[in-house]
């Protein structure tokens, strides 16, 4: 049995590892511009799909990377905190659109939020305090009570399971590490022939940002599922994850360990607080961001000019709070380290976050019409 010694040494090993990998994720979308809110403003606005296919290209790496280690018995889908028996359809598909309209109002979603601050952009400071206080109501305060009496209710029942792997265990009688390992092979061939479908698209400086950020989410699950998990705790005598805030696997998600930092600051004399896997990212990736700004020499101090604009992004973060813990998830939470396992749940809140997106963007199009 693991000493209480060691299984310190081991949860400082994993927060250790999160943080460096954070750090390098940070340098990456600084330099790349990787954005998901970005994506699907260049594909409805302008019609240009690149950084969406990287976008889709992280997906597509992350879903083949997870489906590997569940088929070599590394890690399991059931383990993850998108594990369910019912599909809360109201909470994961508004959440999405309040996500997806907020992230386009503030100007970036909360991973774009902290990889600006990091730069020195200090109207991401406004969008991350006001996503981080909406966030904390949507988890703790009134709103949470709403969403638990009105929106959770709504559900529905997943007779075979929440991931596409259960589905086809059930539909062939195979085992849950065949199927998954199966789903994800037929779902990553599929998105990479549409990704690497257009030529233009081949070129290095396209396909990294997309490469890395997959390889990413998949070091994460390794460092969570994999160097994180203890068979037996020394106190408790059960299996556990150490260091995440669910009790169960991570990846990347940004909503929650943003209110957490925010809840941290604000109590953490009361001794409950405690470092979590999610929690070590948020400084991870603005350090990161910092350190490729500085080599770049592109850091400079930015704010607001204009009261309108403050008004968006505050409107923006308190959208991106409440639908965040709505949807479960942000557009790494949901979008990268959900989709990776082939879970419903994920792909519903998804749709949400690009219809929101969608209409967001279609009213700031019309609004600079009016005005011009």
């Amino acid at each position: 049995m693991i000493t209480q010694a060691a299984l310190q040494t081991q949860s400082l090993l994993v927060l250790g590892l999160s943080f460096f990998l954070a750090l390098a994720a940070g340098a990456l979308l600084h330099r790349s511009h990787f954005c998901a809110m970005g994506a699907l403003s260049d594909v409805f606005v302008m019609g240009d799909s690149t950084r969406l296919r990287q976008w889709v290209l992280a997906v597509a790496v992350s879903v083949a990377g997870f489906g590997l280690m569940t088929g070599m018995g590394w890690i399991s889908p059931l383990n993850t905190l998108y594990a369910a028996t019912q599909l809360n359809v109201l909470s994961l598909g508004l959440g999405g659109v309040m996500f997806g309209s907020g992230m386009v109002l503030a100007s970036g979603c909360v991973s774009k939020s902290l990889t600006r601050l990091g730069a020195g952009n200090l109207k991401s400071l406004v969008v991350l305090m006001a996503m981080g206080m909406a966030a904390l109501a949507s988890m703790r305060g009134l709103p949470a009570v709403w969403r638990v009496e009105f929106l959770d209710p709504v559900r529905l029942p997943l007779s075979q399971g929440a991931f596409m792997g259960q589905w086809l265990m059930h539909w062939t009688g195979w085992s849950l590490k065949a199927a998954c390992a199966l789903a994800a092979s037929l779902t990553s061939a599929a998105l990479l022939v549409w990704v690497f479908r257009d030529t233009r698209f081949r070129q290095a400086r396209d396909v990294l940002p997309g490469l890395g950020v997959g390889v990413m989410v998949l070091g994460l699950w390794w460092v969570s599922g994999v160097l994180g998990f203890v068979p037996e705790h020394p106190e408790t005598l059960e299996p556990v994850y150490l260091t995440t805030a669910s009790g169960r696997m991570e990846a990347i998600s940004m909503t929650a360990p943003v209110a957490m930092w925010w809840d941290a600051l604000m109590y953490f004399s009361d001794g409950s607080k405690r470092m979590t896997l999610g929690m070590v990212l948020v400084p991870g990736l603005m350090l990161g961001a910092w350190l490729s700004a500085r080599a770049e020499g592109s850091f400079r101090w930015e704010g607001f000019t204009q009261t309108s604009d403050l008004v968006l992004h505050l409107l923006g973060g308190a959208l991106m709070g409440v639908g965040g813990v709505m949807a479960s998830g942000c557009t790494f939470g949901q979008g990268l380290s959900g989709l990776s396992t082939l879970s419903w749940g994920s792909m519903l809140a998804v749709s949400g976050i690009v219809l929101g997106a969608w209409l967001a963007l279609q009213w700031q199009m019309r609004r600079a019409e009016a005005l011009a």
